[in-house]
């Protein structure tokens, strides 16, 4: 049986402007460094047979600074589990998606959570079969999550309503030759929300209106 261990990104910039990023490549800013290490760290407690991650920066980055800490070599680059593209809402901060976007509208060149699915999940599932019986760690992005969850576990009560936190770890496993969720914000990064850190609402703002979403 093969795990894998999605993580979200460290924040970037953007990501604390309240900024739709998308497919622009936006890097991790410090704290996105700081959460990246501190990801490794609860990841170094186990042992990890690979890492793979998204090419957007933010997601390489993270991977690097992971890498580093669990003692892996250089990350593979996965260009199937990209970021979803957001088409015109990227760049825009979340209340100027809301006022010209509400919830429900359709926005010019965003892909839908259906396509994102139809990359996504059979990419993932192709990397376990290739990799059996293997531990590895995949850094991506919110939305790449949000969809692989929304399509594999529907009825999961664990997720619905609950922001993607960056350096958040989300653990899978391949069984029948498809994809069950194990845990959604995995015990092993249950020390990963720091006292004091602002609250993730404000840290996730695009996350928290999709965490609703279907």
């Amino acid at each position: 049986m093969t795990f894998l261990y999605l993580v979200r990104h460290g924040e970037t910039d953007w990501n604390r402007e309240r900024r739709i990023q998308g497919s622009t490549d936006i890097p991790l800013n410090e704290t996105g460094r700081l959460q990246a290490a501190r990801t490794g760290r609860l990841l170094s407690r186990r042992r990890w047979d690979g890492i793979l991650t998204s090419p957007l920066s933010r997601a390489y980055e993270t991977a690097e600074i992971i890498a580093d800490a669990v003692g892996l070599g250089e990350p593979t680059r996965f260009d199937e589990i990209v970021e979803r593209a957001y088409g015109n809402a990227e760049g825009m901060t979340d209340v100027e998606l809301s006022r010209l976007y509400p919830p429900g509208s359709s926005v010019p060149g965003r892909e839908s959570r259906e396509d994102v699915a139809s990359r996504v999940v059979p990419a993932l599932v192709r990397l376990a079969e290739e990799r059996p019986h293997q531990h590895l760690i995949v850094t991506t992005h919110g939305g790449v999550i949000r969809s692989v969850l929304n399509t594999i576990a529907p009825g999961s009560p664990t997720h619905r309503g609950v922001p993607i936190s960056n350096g958040s770890i989300h653990s899978f496993r391949l069984r029948d030759g498809e994809l069950e969720l194990v845990a959604f914000d995995d015990p092993i990064e249950e020390a990963s929300i720091e006292p004091g850190s602002a609250d993730l609402s404000e840290q996730n703002a695009l996350e928290q209106r999709e965490s609703a979403e279907r």
